[in-house]
């Protein structure tokens, strides 16, 4: 064999075996069973198809403020924020989207935003609430869009964090959207591909800061205990072959929703408030500032020095404009 063939095969082993390798450390990681292993401060309800982990702080009779997470992130994220509003007399509650956090994951991989945002309106039903303010945050805040879309009676108000959206300026709900690159459509079609991905990169606890650094304007916001705390659900049982099962909704999703297109926020008639870090390279300030005008009563308040995840960039200033925010609008 002549060492350029050597050369060769050793590289296509390479190839083969750190993809394996990964996912067989993401199966050895993830032994864990959701309900033995998700914190004693919250409990499960059931939210539509699934059982949904929920956390909350203040007054059960308190004004309901409902949380939902973006990418990789879970209720405990929230933890600074439900205790200032706690504080401030509000029901605060953080859910688990699912396949993140220790929530129960759909048999079959339901993730689109309309789906995702069926489970939000669940999990109102489940704490018998008629109405919430309804925050999200990244990717989380189009399923909270869609939630406010389907139901806007059970919405008060609606409250955007760096929210990844996707708005489009033309076409209807239902309708394509545009293709990936195809490189990225291959990886996507392809299962082991895709969930060796994830076990290199999302789910992979080595990763974790390198992966929130790149969200954050100030590197050193992502301390060891935040890390530690993105890192924690990491080891429930399946969590790898969930998200890689998700990453087509985030990536290319095979149709496009309501809160993709800008015409159907004319009829997000209550009050919408986009909190945004000037320094977002993800979700661009521009983006704050094109979701106020499509909606008729928008506010957009930037926060200064942070990127896409001022709750815990600045979380002072953050819950200090969150509850001045929410108490205006009760």
């Amino acid at each position: 064999m002549t060492r350029l063939r050597r050369f060769g095969v050793a590289l296509l082993l390479v190839a083969l075996l750190v993809p394996a390798t990964f996912v067989a450390l993401a199966q050895w990681r993830e032994r864990a069973v959701a309900a033995d292993a998700a914190p004693r401060t919250g409990r499960f309800v059931v939210a539509g198809d699934v059982r949904l982990f929920l956390q909350e702080a203040g007054p059960s009779d308190g004004p309901l403020v409902l949380f939902v997470h973006g990418t990789g992130a879970w209720s405990e994220t929230w933890r600074a924020t439900l205790s200032a509003l706690a504080g401030a007399g509000f029901h605060a509650v953080a859910l688990d989207l699912p396949p993140f956090g220790y929530s129960e994951r759909p048999t079959e991989p339901r993730y689109a935003k309309p789906e995702q945002a069926a489970r939000i309106v669940g999990v109102l039903d489940a704490l018998g609430a008629s109405s919430a303010v309804l925050v999200g945050h990244s990717f989380g805040g189009g399923p909270t869009v869609e939630a406010a879309m389907q139901r806007p009676e059970r919405v008060r108000a609606l409250v955007l964090v760096d929210a990844a959206l996707g708005i489009v300026a033309t076409g209807d709900a239902g309708n394509a959207p545009p293709a990936p690159p195809a490189l990225v459509r291959a990886v996507l079609a392809v299962r082991p591909l895709r969930t060796s991905l994830v076990a290199a990169f999302l789910t992979n606890p080595s990763f974790t800061r390198r992966l929130l650094q790149g969200f954050i304007a100030d590197p050193a916001a992502a301390t060891d205990a935040r890390v530690a705390i993105y890192q924690r659900p990491l080891t429930v049982r399946g969590t790898t072959t969930a998200v890689a099962a998700w990453l087509p909704e985030l990536v290319a999703p095979p149709v496009a929703s309501r809160s993709e297109s800008a015409a159907a926020y004319a009829a997000l008639t209550m009050p919408v408030v986009a909190i945004w870090g000037d320094r977002d390279t993800v979700t661009p300030l521009a983006q704050g500032e094109q979701l106020v005008r499509l909606v008729p009563h928008g506010r957009l308040e930037v926060m200064a020095g942070v990127g896409h995840i001022p709750q815990i960039e600045d979380p002072d200033a953050f819950n200090a404009l969150l509850t001045r925010t929410l108490t205006s609008l009760r």
